[in-house]
């Protein structure tokens, strides 16, 4: 009995020390710019855990999440370039050096159903209770498998600017 009671003091001492911060509401959002058109869109229902103690990093995202100005792009993205159908969520899984404000996240990013290794400058501060990522990246289309039809080669960019802000909070 006594080891028992030892057994679960241990367990739920070691989580207790833990530092584990978490959101559902971070923001992914995303620019594509060409002479002919400029695409962008927004994904505030973002999900990120962070461990400070092994310094992982998990973000996960629904790609019909994603919210643009006109409606066609967002029907084009889905059915056309993205195939949410077949391929309904992105992620990153990685490690974070340290907590500062230049960060870097090296992991590896999955979109499109191809995962990429991948490292990510930008910043990551502890705040009270809360760590705040912020963080800029492009990404090439074809690194991940999105054909772009010749018809609009034009109007998408074989490079996106990714952008993410995330406010996480100690649970």
């Amino acid at each position: 009995m006594n080891k028992l009671f030892f057994f679960i003091l241990l367990i739920y001492s070691t989580n207790l020390y833990s530092q584990r911060f978490i959101t559902k509401e971070a923001e992914i959002s995303f620019f594509s710019e060409t002479p002919l058109e400029d695409i962008s869109a927004k994904n505030n229902k973002v999900s990120a855990v962070y461990d400070s103690k092994t310094g992982q990093l998990v973000f996960q995202l629904n790609i019909s999440d994603f919210i643009f100005p006109k409606p066609l792009m967002q029907e084009h993205f889905n059915e056309n370039y993205l195939e949410s159908d077949k391929f309904p969520k992105a992620s990153f899984s990685g490690i974070i050096d340290e907590i500062n404000k230049f960060s870097i996240a090296i992991g590896t990013l999955k979109i499109h159903g191809v995962s990429n290794p991948v490292e990510i400058k930008g910043s990551l501060v502890k705040v009270n209770d809360n760590v705040i990522i912020d963080a800029n990246f492009t990404i090439l289309l074809k690194d991940y498998n999105i054909k772009i039809p010749r018809i609009v080669m034009y109007k998408i960019a074989e490079e996106i600017d990714v952008s993410i802000t995330a406010k996480l909070k100690e649970i």
